[in-house]
């Protein structure tokens, strides 16, 4: 328990801020699902678009510092390739 009052206002900052980040990764998980999904079922177009969806995702939680920017790069280049791997079987 904080003993002072700037330690009291710190955690409830934190508690909010820790509920944001988790539902902002939870969102960037469940993007990233429906995007390997619609690649398993071989539907380039709805990959596509899940596609443009998380990269917008991840580019707005590395600026938000949710993720760190390396780690959103990262994720974007291999799902990208995920993605154009469909298109060049087709």
């Amino acid at each position: 328990m904080p003993n002072h009052k700037a330690a009291e206002k710190s955690l409830r900052q934190n508690v909010k801020r820790r509920e944001r980040n988790i539902a902002a990764k939870s969102r960037l998980r469940t993007l990233t699902k429906k995007v390997r999904q619609s690649v398993t079922e071989n539907n380039s177009t709805t990959a596509e678009e899940n596609l443009r969806a998380i990269i917008s995702s991840l580019d707005t939680a590395a600026k938000k510092h949710v993720i760190h920017p390396r780690n959103a790069a990262r994720k974007k280049s291999r799902l990208t390739r995920l993605v154009n791997s469909l298109k060049d079987t087709v």
